[in-house]
């Protein structure tokens, strides 16, 4: 327990951490019998993860940068008109203006004129809408000249380093950007009024905190002895970003119980789960090596107690994939194309499914259009995400109600089979679907490309990776997947069988992501929306697999407030026996304002047969 720069080390000599500076070190061993066990002993040390609201888990749409208020309203507009689910949009940075205005936290970009009515249209398309806030701000905004007489600005270099938007920075004009001492609580009192004034007021649903490592560049040794409220900055720096994402979620529960806190941060710090955070992996290059890099990052995150994290599907600097800076050719592009469906695949799989980046439109309409495999296979997807969203949901109580996780490495459901261990490229998404993403190109050349932060944004300079290949996207593929013994296995979408602890091929096409489902499970399948609480879940269809006994409790409640912390919510436990081959939708624990009081179930057995069963809120079965 320790803020400060710390190596670790760990080789056959010694395992041990040495720390810059420190009054004192505590070190906890947690020893939980299992992975969840010690999950659970480090949430109880470190905070629990609050319920976030429903439509965060749907699909949100973003990118480096919507340039007008139009152009946000546009893109929403656009969704829902080609019946293209959508529950968020994302708006970057420079909605401020020029870079010595940087975090205003108010709209003086001429081209969002009119913020309230921004944020009233995609609400009236019965969407949500979250924007880009930082850790630092221009010298000429006020919260800059309030935070500066009190002393409350660090004075290391951070980004942006010119006032001008040119690359590379011209320091001819220096911006003049400053860090806040997010360690001050007057400091995150002053941060939160200028927020909640500026745009929280007007109705903004969710924040995107950038930079809360924070940003900090042309470092020199003295830079650590940067005075902050709590010692220097060597003492207390790794703690950082859990000081500026915590200084946000509790002034807004201070402010309003009725909306659900949901911050998206590039930076994250034992404990932060208790923040209402979604930690996501920066800005990412968009090759295939970076997108197999993701897969384990998120797994060891998630392993780290911190259930809620996320990457840029199709990678944030893509530019090296088109023809000229920021032109619609990257999406045309079949090397891209490729990745970014195998990318949206994974994220489909991720706890939230977010689609962003730089260089490159990632709007579903500019890959093509119905009917053509590209197009098909990102609809597919998102389709898929929003049918889930009755297991997604039931599992997101699973975390924070019994410290369980998203993304599961496989030791930790099937430690005894010691070939899982050291498996990095599948997981389990819940209990009861494992995923084995496709990370290597099968249609196109893997175009091997290195991309720094300053390559990335180097716009003259951009390394091609264009190629002219000839490719057939509608091509039976095939990939190796290995299946953990100890139960046996269904294919998802072809219901077919398999013995665990094997190595099998899978056949596969573009728009199929190699999907299992353990033996025993039961998965909620809801109805098809445009958004997550279009409608009510007042039909759902049980899917059961069986060949072992199962359970699954179904989650409800508001959907987007805290009455669930005072117990507003139901729970409808749901068994399978498999030797008598019964289901039995338990009787209905709890109750909430508006719950479903009668509904009705479809249950569908992996061969196909289906019964159906009406629900009261009382115990019932079906026999097969």
């Amino acid at each position: 327990d320790n803020y400060s720069p710390t190596l670790f080390t760990d080789n056959e000599v010694e395992t041990s951490f040495r720390s810059e500076v420190g009054d004192c070190v505590d070190y906890y061993f947690m020893y939980g019998k299992n992975a969840d066990g010690v999950i659970a002993q480090v949430r109880s040390l470190t905070g629990q993860a609050p319920m976030f609201p429903l439509w965060t888990y749907g699909y949100w749409q973003s990118k480096e940068r919507y340039k007008s208020q139009e152009e946000v309203v546009d893109v929403v507009r656009k969704y829902r008109e080609l019946g293209i689910p959508l529950d968020g949009i994302i708006q970057d940075w420079q909605y401020w203006g020029h870079n010595y205005l940087w975090n205003a936290m108010d709209f003086q970009n001429p081209t969002f004129n009119n913020p309230q009515k921004m944020i009233e249209d995609v609400h009236a398309m019965n969407a949500h809408m979250a924007i880009s806030i930082w850790s630092s701000f221009g010298p000429m905004t006020k919260p800059y000249r309030e935070l500066d007489k009190k002393g409350m600005l660090f004075n290391f270099t951070t980004w942006p380093q010119s006032g001008l938007e040119s690359w590379p920075p011209n320091m001819e004009y220096p911006s003049g950007v400053r860090v806040y001492d997010a360690y001050n609580p007057e400091a995150r009192d002053i941060y939160w009024k200028y927020l909640n004034d500026g745009i929280f007021k007007l109705g903004m649903d969710a924040w995107w905190m950038d930079s809360t490592e924070p940003d900090h560049l042309d470092w020199k040794p003295e830079d650590m002895d940067t005075k902050t409220y709590l010692g220097s900055f060597r003492k207390v720096r790794n703690a950082y970003p859990l000081m500026t994402v915590g200084g946000v979620y509790d002034h807004q529960r201070a402010v309003t119980s009725d909306k659900r806190v949901f911050i998206l941060t590039r930076s994250g710090f034992l404990g932060q789960q208790r923040y209402g955070a979604n930690v996501w992996s920066g800005d990412v290059a968009s090759t295939w090596e970076s997108f197999r890099n993701q897969i384990p990052a998120g797994l060891n995150f998630s392993l780290c107690g911190m259930p809620h994290w996320n990457s840029d599907i199709g990678g944030f600097f893509a530019g090296h994939y088109n023809e000229s800076w920021n032109d619609d050719s990257a999406s045309k592009n079949p090397l891209y194309q490729e990745l970014y469906v195998r990318w949206l695949q994974f994220g489909t799989f991720n706890p939230m499914m977010r689609s962003h980046g730089t260089d490159v439109y990632r709007e579903i309409y500019k890959f093509g259009k119905k009917g053509e495999p590209v197009y098909d296979a990102i609809e597919k997807m998102i389709g898929l995400r929003y049918s889930l969203l009755p297991y997604i949901y039931s599992t997101s109580w699973e975390v924070s109600n019994r410290q369980s996780s998203f993304m599961r490495a496989l030791m930790m459901d099937f430690v005894d089979d010691r070939k899982v261990w050291d498996i990095n490229d599948e997981y389990m998404f819940g209990k009861s679907i494992l995923v084995a993403p496709i990370a290597h190109a099968q249609y196109t050349p893997e175009a091997v490309v290195k991309v720094s932060e300053e390559e990335g944004w180097n716009r003259d300079g951009v390394k091609k990776a264009k190629t002219d290949v000839a490719v057939d996207f509608m091509e039976t593929k095939s990939t190796k997947i290995y299946l953990p013994a100890g139960t046996l296995w269904y294919d998802f979408w072809t219901n077919e069988k398999h013995e665990g602890g094997k190595e099998i091929t899978k056949e596969t096409t573009l728009d199929v992501i190699p999907l299992y489902v353990k033996a025993g499970s039961i998965i909620p399948v809801g109805p098809q929306v445009q958004y997550a609480t279009e409608k009510p879940w007042d039909h759902l269809e049980l899917k059961v697999y069986a060949g072992a006994n199962g359970n699954f409790i179904l989650y409800e409640d508001e959907f987007d407030n805290y009455n669930y912390e005072k117990g507003a919510y139901t729970e409808i436990p749901i068994s399978w026996n498999n030797a008598s081959r019964k289901l039995t939708i338990g009787a209905r624990k709890g109750t909430y304002e508006g719950m479903l009081k009668n509904r009705k179930f479809t249950v569908t057995l992996q061969d196909g047969t289906q019964k159906s069963v009406d629900y009261s809120g009382k115990a019932v079965s079906v026999k097969f």
